[in-house]
């Protein structure tokens, strides 16, 4: 993984952040960086999201990815990723 994927997980960070998460960037043994987010209201309630290129027949576009392979956000837009991610990882009644 390069720095460009590093960058962009480290703005979705405070993203989330100021939506009531717990998130933070770790970075594996073997490189691969991702973004551990908690619902700090019900812990059990938590995705690891992903950072990597998508190719296209015109241009190479960076995305955030659901930890289950799913493309989720485009990297330009960190706030409304993060929306995403607050919305799936609500608690009833929140």
């Amino acid at each position: 993984m390069g720095e460009d994927d590093f960058g962009h997980l480290e703005r979705l960070v405070p993203e989330l952040d100021a939506r009531g998460l717990h998130a933070r960037v770790v970075r594996t043994p073997s490189g691969r960086a991702f973004v551990r987010v908690i619902n700090p209201n019900a812990t059990s309630l938590a995705e690891n999201v992903t950072c990597r290129a998508q190719a296209t027949p015109s241009r190479h576009d960076w995305y955030y990815w659901w930890s289950w392979g799913e493309l989720m956000h485009t990297v330009q837009d960190p706030a409304g990723a993060a929306t995403k991610v607050a919305r799936v990882l609500a608690a009833v009644g929140e």
